[in-house]
Parts: structure tokens; sequence; C-alpha cells
């Protein structure tokens, strides 16, 4: 990231105004959706997908994550990777699918 002119700093201003308006554009589109009668499944679907999107647009661009090297990507895969098990354990033991002994 280069901060060599007026220019430079316009256009990242601009890619986080972008930014900012589609967070702004999701979070009505998130309650907008609440709104809806959906069934709880389907409706935790896309609380998530709509989530997940909003956490990507902040890690990259507030956080800076977009330009960092493929090593950062690799550890972020494997810490998301170790909370989705650990997130789907208790879910697959509650529901049965795992049995205990």
């Amino acid at each position: 990231m280069s901060h060599n002119g007026i220019f430079d700093v316009k256009k990242h201003v601009r890619t986080y105004l972008m930014v900012f308006v589609g967070l702004a554009f999701l979070t009505v589109v998130t309650v907008s959706v609440s709104y809806l009668h959906l069934a709880t499944s389907a409706a935790i679907l896309v609380a998530l997908v709509i989530a997940t999107i909003k956490g990507s647009l902040v890690a990259s661009y507030f956080m800076h994550l977009i330009s960092e090297r493929k090593l950062i990507y690799i550890v972020l895969l494997f810490t998301v990777l170790f909370f989705a098990v650990l997130m789907f354990l208790p879910v697959a033991t509650d529901v049965g699918m795992i049995k205990a002994r």
C-alpha cells in the first residue's frame, strides 16, 4: 500500500466509503430479512451468510488483510476450520450424530 500522493489517499478513502456503504446495505438486508417469515434453519443460514460477507469485508479492508501475504491467509484458513470443528462438535453431539458410549 503506497501513500505517494493525494490521489492514493482519495482512492483509499473511496474504497473505505464503498465498503461502508456495502456494510450499511447488508445491515439493512439483515433487518429486512428478519421481517420475513422464514423457517428457523433458513433464517439462521441467511443470517450467517450475510454475517460472513460483512465479516469478510471488515477483515479484508478495515483490517488490511487484503494486502497481506499468503501465509496470513493459510493461518486464517486453519483458524476458521478449527473454529468450524469446535462449533460442529456440540451441535452434532446434541442432535445425536455422534453417539456417546
